[in-house]
Formats: C-alpha cells, structure tokens, sequence
C-alpha cells in the first residue's frame, strides 16, 4: 500500500501506542521522524526513542511515557496535511491550549517547536500540535 502521508501515519502510530498502553512503539525512520521524536522527549511526552538499523532499513523505536497508568501524551494531532499546508509567520503560530500544548513546525533551520520559533523568529509550516 502506498503511502501518501508518511508523518500523519507516524503520528497515528504514536496516539495509538499511547491509547492503546503500549510501551513500545516502532516506525521507519527518516529525518524529520526523528526531530519530531527528539521534541516529544525533550518535552517530556516520551521516555526515549532509538534509532536502529543500517541505511536502507532503519527504524526508530520510542518508549511511551506514562505517570500511574495515565499516557504523558494527552492528544497529537496533523495540522498541515499535504492537500492543504498551513504556514505560518512567527508572530501568528497559535498557541495549543493557551500554552499547555506546543506545536510543531518545519523551518529553514530544521524542526522546531513554536516556543524555539517565536525565540529565532523563523517561521515554517506546522506539521502537528501535541497536548
């Protein structure tokens, strides 16, 4: 089956691992999977993430986090979807849930989430928001 919406999948696998009380979850790897992944754990969303394999067949695998049974990671949703792409200057990124969530963006300096955005004033294209 081809695919036509490789982040929205990856992002599909991580809220149902979280749903579903999974401590593991595994996707391909590519660039972007793994920036998204470095900012789900610097932010505390995930325990850890490893990238494994040689060139052609490599995988990244994250370690769910969970506090007394309950997901860290409440909700993640695809803002920018590739039939309809949302860009957005660094003044005007919306804010997730007044602050509590972040959003995160693809730029010219790589993925950033939107706090580090408004800091360099770089915008870019929203890929999801998480909460």
């Amino acid at each position: 089956m081809a695919t036509h919406d490789s982040i929205g999948d990856f992002l599909t696998i991580i809220r149902n691992a979280s749903t579903a009380g999974k401590e593991v979850c595994v996707a391909d790897w590519s660039k972007i999977r793994e920036g998204i992944a470095g900012i789900l754990k610097d932010e505390g969303y995930i325990s850890s993430y490893e990238v494994s394999g040689e060139k052609a067949q490599k995988v990244i695998t994250i370690n769910m986090k969970y506090m007394n049974g309950i997901s860290a990671l409440t909700g993640i949703t695809r803002v920018s979807k590739p039939g309809c792409r949302m860009y957005y200057e660094y003044r005007s990124i919306p804010r997730v849930l007044n602050g509590m969530g972040i959003s995160i963006l693809t730029t010219s300096k790589g993925v950033l989430k939107d706090s580090d955005c408004r800091a360099q004033k770089v915008g870019g294209e929203i890929i999801c928001k998480v909460w």
